[in-house]
């Protein structure tokens, strides 16, 4: 089933700006035993890159109610894909006209090789292509993602399950689908997404988690080489919320501490 501005249909007007110009922004949204997870930081990124991108804002309670009426479709679990783009309207680039945004709400069954990868980890390699610098779009999940299909057309090819993505300037940014973190004794690190990047919502959820551990906390501006010393490295997204790094290229790490203390606590506040 999808939904599109309340009402069950399957298809959206070629006019609307998601088609033309990648005009909005889209979230994933685990949903577990029929309950979305994180939706308020779901909502919170919503409401801060629409704001940006000058979109009005949706009814957010009908939003919710309707996010959460598919989500109770999933005995078990499932993924609820959440769309909102500036409608159709305007003259070429010019928003100007477009009155209202289309909402469109959707669903897909869980990844299940996540399972897997939460369990026992995954190795990753190192993508040759880079992502350009773009400081008013940094951090924002808005729909336009063709470096995102490039560095996955890497990926397939050199059989990786995913791969570190650095930035033109060859820091560290995330990787394909999930941001990134290491650590290094007592302090663990993530890139600064200033220039490049999306802030996840699950990224979000464990810096705010760290403040109840022993660790601290670092957002940097990193090359690769610092990565590569880490203790330990592990990736987040919304989905597969926590999964260890085993390996990238030939250094391996098998430290956990950090994962395995913000795991316990994933869901706890």
């Amino acid at each position: 089933m999808t939904c599109i501005n309340g009402a069950e249909a399957e298809y959206i007007a070629v006019s609307d700006r998601a088609m033309q110009y990648g005009d909005g922004c889209f979230s994933t949204i685990l949903v577990e035993q029929g309950k979305p997870r994180l939706w308020p930081l779901h909502q919170a990124r919503f409401e801060k890159t629409l704001a940006a991108l000058s979109i009005p804002m949706p009814d957010w309670l009908t939003v919710q109610q309707q996010v959460e009426r598919i989500a109770a479709n999933f005995a078990s679990k499932g993924v609820v894909k959440l769309l909102i783009s500036r409608g159709s309207g305007g003259r070429g680039y010019s928003p100007t006209g477009c009155e209202s945004p289309s909402v469109v709400i959707s669903h897909s069954p869980f990844p299940n090789h996540y399972h897997g990868w939460q369990q026992v980890g995954i190795e990753l390699g190192v993508c040759q292509q880079a992502l350009g610098l773009s400081p008013m779009l940094a951090g924002f999940k808005h729909l336009n993602r063709l470096e995102q299909v490039l560095l996955k057309q890497e990926i397939e090819s050199c059989n990786w399950a995913d791969a570190v993505v650095c930035d033109v300037l060859g820091q560290v940014v995330e990787t394909s689908a999930s941001n990134i973190f290491w650590r290094k004794g007592n302090t663990i690190f993530t890139p600064d997404l200033s220039m490049a990047g999306v802030c996840g919502v699950m990224r979000s959820h464990v810096m705010t988690l760290i403040k109840s551990t022993p660790y601290c906390l670092e957002i940097v501006k990193s090359p690769l080489d610092a990565l590569l010393c880490a203790d330990e490295v592990f990736i987040t997204n919304a989905l597969m919320a926590l999964v260890p790094i085993n390996q990238i290229n030939e250094h391996s790490f098998t430290e956990r501490m950090a994962f395995n203390e913000l795991n316990k606590r994933l869901y706890s506040c």
